[in-house]
């Protein structure tokens, strides 16, 4: 299968690529390379990808109408797994229009290519963060979405509604995915395992929000990819026993599906530190704060909806995955 990757220098969006060229399908990866982190992180995970003859790289941003127009009509794709994004909660605060620009502009027209060129299926990234002011745990794509506590989140929310109006008025199968708290090798400098390493390394202090009472579902890379994978392998279909009555949120009598992507374990944020700690070998210097603005005290992701549709359920344990990621990152910065 040809395939189109949006956010291919991103963390997750190599690791995509990664996995769907060693299993051999054609891989065409979209970024704009934006300096919302380090761009040279970004050219280096392309690098990781360009030896491979099954790979493409194109530059170009999601916004601009006519030029993705243009690349969805030359490439006559199969499918689209769309991971690009303005990410970061606390960055929505300070820079609103990028948000919108990227998450809205940039869906609408990923959504109108799928439209047009008869894509088979829409896979596209979601967030935890939907949940916001819930108090439910374990989060569940049946529970209601609708308080959203940050621009970021609220963006993500407006993916699935836009996505399944795309579903319903067009046949147009559609998957969001919602990631929890991802991490691992390749990972984004302004998520807190990168922060905290690079910190405790250094011998600089960490800030701790919230005076670390936190918790989250770390997310392990591998478990991800194996998620969107098995996923994308399996188009989206109206859900026959939908009842408008008392409908679930994430389904649909249209050919539409939002799945947790978590581990289904949620970490308190100290334990996740000394996991870092242990793997480094230096204790951390901690600096505790009180929560930030639009950020939540817990996320936990119920996955039994995506273990009944992929046989499939993220399961890595904490301690291995940190391991993994330290490892990785004495490697990157030689160490």
């Amino acid at each position: 299968m040809k395939i189109l990757v949006t956010g291919a220098a991103g963390f997750i969006g190599m690791h995509v690529c990664e996995r769907l060229l060693a299993r051999g399908d054609i891989v065409v990866g979209v970024d704009n390379l934006n300096d919302y982190y380090s761009p040279q992180l970004k050219h280096d995970r392309l690098q990781h990808l360009e030896p491979c003859p099954s790979f493409r790289f194109v530059k170009r941003d999601l916004a601009d109408r006519e030029g993705m127009t243009s690349l969805f009509e030359a490439e006559r794709f199969d499918r689209v797994v769309h991971l690009a994004a303005q990410a970061g909660v606390r960055y929505s605060i300070q820079n609103p229009h990028a948000y919108v620009d990227s998450n809205l502009v940039g869906f609408i027209n990923i959504l109108e290519g799928c439209r047009h060129n008869k894509i088979q299926h829409l896979v596209y990234a979601s967030s935890s963060s939907v949940y916001g002011g819930n108090a439910k745990m374990p989060f569940s794509e049946a529970d209601s979405v609708d308080h959203p506590v940050s621009l970021y989140a609220a963006t993500k929310k407006a993916n699935e509604l836009m996505a399944h109006t795309y579903s319903h008025l067009y046949g147009l199968p559609t998957t969001g995915l919602r990631f929890f708290t991802v991490y691992g090798p390749w990972g984004r400098p302004d998520m807190a395992p990168f922060l905290f390493t690079s910190a405790i390394l250094e011998g600089r202090t960490i800030d701790v929000f919230n005076h670390g009472r936190m918790k989250r579902d770390f997310t392990y890379i591998d478990d991800i990819v194996e998620g969107v994978l098995r996923v994308l392998d399996r188009p989206a279909e109206p859900d026959r026993d939908f009842d408008p009555l008392q409908p679930n949120a994430g389904r649909s009598q249209a050919p539409y599906r939002v799945f947790n992507i978590g581990n289904n374990d949620s970490i308190d944020l100290m334990d996740f530190i000394e996991a870092i700690e242990d793997a480094v070998g230096i204790a951390a210097m901690k600096n505790f704060l009180p929560m930030q603005d639009g950020d939540v005290p817990a996320t936990y992701a119920d996955t039994q909806a995506l273990k009944e549709w992929t046989g499939f359920s993220p399961s890595t344990d904490i301690k291995d995955g940190v391991s993994r990621f330290v490892a990785w990152y004495r490697e990157y910065y030689a160490l």
